[in-house]
């Protein structure tokens, strides 16, 4: 990871420089990262030790809550440092490690959110088959190439991005923002622009479709289930997938798509419900709405309490 700019640190602006609002986002962000962490961790922990939890969907799950620690601890810490110290200088490498792992995750993610939805539509479209089809070793393929394709869409952009030069040290963020730093290149910044364009629109194209595609098949067969008492089992199975895809696409489509240079504390205020409060709400999305989640928990309190009187 080679510099080629004499630049070798950057100063993050931050959201604000009014010192109570400053204390509010502090304890804002402390809060909602803490609880972020904690509640993706039961998850974690509760689909491992769990032997009801064991199935494809949960599995997924597992892997989506990994996906959402490593996403909101790449920038979140970083800037509660910030504005406890009133250090705003980040290094370079810091900097492009903070963007590698943002991008590589935040991509993962959609892919993920994709394979979560064949497994949707496997378990209700084809549930003789779902056993044999979503199988233990096709799922750790498909998270795997999850992985592989967030690998594949972060590296053309940030491999030509690390090449050009800065010209300015000063980014009107509060993390290393694509868009932000864009702004302070003194070199031609088309190719990469366009890179990046092509990588995000591709990415959020093809999931979105694939994710599409899925639900239409699935809900055109719960739709056919006789039982009114079926349909509302299948619908309640995806609910809590729906509304997280929903939410995921709807504020990266906003930041992404059209971005808007004008509009940059907008954009900066969604970048922060991105990396703090909707990897909060997932975990809470999923088992607020899942009945054998919430029993999981339920039965590892009871059998912590039991071992702690013992």
């Amino acid at each position: 990871m080679k510099n080629h700019s004499v630049i070798t640190n950057f100063i993050l602006l931050g959201l604000t420089s009014d010192p109570q609002l400053q204390i509010f986002l502090l304890v804002f962000l402390f809060l909602t990262y803490i609880l972020t962490v904690i509640g993706n961790l039961i998850i974690i922990i509760l689909t491992l030790v769990d032997f009801h939890l064991r199935t494809p969907m949960y599995f997924f799950l597992q892997n989506f809550s990994i996906l959402e620690i490593i996403f909101t601890t790449v920038c979140v810490p970083r800037f509660l440092y910030s504005m406890t110290t009133g250090n705003k200088n980040i290094t370079y490498n810091a900097c492009i490690t903070q963007l590698f792992f943002g991008i590589l995750t935040g991509a993962t993610e959609f892919f993920l959110l994709t394979a979560m939805s064949y497994d949707r539509y496997v378990a209700i479209c084809k549930p003789l088959h779902y056993t044999n089809i979503m199988n233990e070793r096709v799922c750790t393929i498909l998270v795997l190439c999850c992985w592989l394709l967030g690998l594949i869409i972060v590296f053309p952009p940030l491999s030509v991005g690390v090449q050009l030069e800065f010209c300015n040290s000063i980014i009107d963020h509060f993390g290393c923002d694509v868009y932000s730093l864009l702004k302070i290149i003194c070199s031609d910044t088309q190719l990469v622009e366009q890179l990046i364009l092509i990588m995000a629109v591709l990415t959020l194209i093809f999931t979105l479709v694939c994710v599409i595609v899925s639900y239409i098949y699935i809900i055109k067969t719960i739709l056919n289930f006789p039982s009114a008492q079926q349909r509302k089992k299948a619908f309640s199975t995806c609910s809590s997938h729906m509304i997280v895809v929903s939410i995921t696409y709807g504020s990266c489509i906003f930041i992404y798509i059209k971005p808007s240079k004008e509009e940059v504390a907008i954009n900066k205020m969604v970048s922060l419900l991105n990396t703090s409060v909707i990897p909060l709400m997932n975990p809470f999305i999923y088992t607020l709405r899942n009945k054998q989640v919430k029993q999981a928990f339920k039965d590892s309190v009871k059998r912590i309490a039991f071992l702690s009187k013992n």
